[in-house]
């Protein structure tokens, strides 16, 4: 049984155009948020199960790629349009030629993979709900319903969404709700990218219903709610190559490390390490465990004073000496 199960409904099929000196080089890859953080996850070396649906001729070469990079996929599969990007990146600029997320599920559809997630996601270390390719193909109820269920169920929720799919997913109880403040800004949640204006969103969402809370913030410190206490998570800042995925590198991470049994400090820290080694590299979802551990030894968490996001911060502290600090305050 895999350690970690990804709700991931509709994985995308990615082609992307490249350069080569005797003309267009074509590759396929399996995409898309979840398969994103799956990838992520096998880098850190943990057995993933992806529960989605694969749809059509794109959903029958997906389920040779994701199984090629040793992500178990327990799909319900169908015979209708399944997503697809097709992306031109011959002139050194992303150019979208096709970019559909597939067609929405039935019903029928839908409680076939509810059924699926649940008997998989009960025997698992942590279930981890991501968004699907398209706003329409999944309803948002469905994921409070899966976290309420999988939650009475004794297994461990988190989640990485906005909009109303967040607000269903917190309607439902989670153990870790992730967003970037570019969403809570989207969704209305917040006025402006400040630490004035999140840390009260992230106590917000914890009263709807996360025990606890991660924003990330691109270039800027992470912040986290635990306990009632905010913290700010500080990685190294690398060359960017491709910002793309790095937000789903930090949840592959952080997903990772709460399946160990580790401590949501030391997730945090993690993630942030992965998501700054991705940000060097072209391939979504990817690093090699090594350096990221090295990067992990960089990253700095420090406690915002008073909980005031304007207040000076305590002194900085690496994470071995707060897992030290934390040891004798036990």
């Amino acid at each position: 049984m895999a350690e970690v199960v990804i709700f991931a409904p509709s994985p995308v099929l990615e082609v992307t155009i490249e350069d080569h000196p005797d003309g267009a080089d074509v590759h396929l890859h399996a995409g898309g948020q979840g398969v994103w953080q799956a990838r992520m996850l096998r880098s850190l070396h943990r057995s993933v199960a992806l529960c989605c649906v694969l749809s059509g001729e794109a959903g029958r070469v997906l389920s040779h790629a994701l199984e090629h990079e040793g992500i178990e996929v327990v799909s319900l599969t169908r015979e209708s349009r399944g997503g697809v990007h097709i992306h031109d990146r011959r002139g050194g600029e992303r150019r979208v030629i096709v970019e559909h997320g597939g067609d929405a599920l039935t019903r029928h559809e839908l409680d076939e993979l509810y059924g699926i997630t649940l008997r998989q996601g009960l025997d698992a270390r942590l279930v981890l709900l991501s968004g699907p390719a398209g706003n329409g193909l999944v309803p948002a109820d469905h994921y409070r319903r899966l976290a309420a269920d999988l939650r009475t169920g004794g297994a461990r929720v988190a989640v990485d969404l906005a909009g109303e799919r967040l607000d269903a997913s917190l309607a439902g109880g989670v153990e870790v709700a992730k967003v970037s403040d570019e969403e809570l800004l989207a969704d209305g949640r917040i006025r402006e990218r400040s630490a004035e204006e999140i840390v009260p969103a992230m106590h917000r969402l914890h009263e709807e219903g996360a025990e606890k809370v991660v924003i990330t913030r691109a270039h800027e410190p992470i912040l986290m709610l635990e306990d009632g206490m905010v913290q700010r998570v500080t990685g190294p800042v690398l060359e960017v190559v491709d910002s793309a995925g790095a937000g789903d590198s930090f949840v592959g991470a952080l997903a990772a490390r709460l399946a160990d049994g580790g401590s949501f400090v030391e997730a945090v820290v993690l993630g942030a390490a992965a998501g700054a080694l991705n940000v060097t590299r072209h391939g979504l979802g990817t690093g090699d465990p090594e350096t990221i551990e090295r990067l992990r030894r960089l990253v700095t968490v420090e406690r915002l004073a008073d909980e005031d996001p304007a207040a000076t911060p305590a002194r900085e502290v690496s994470p071995e000496q707060l897992a030290a600090q934390l040891e004798r305050e036990g």
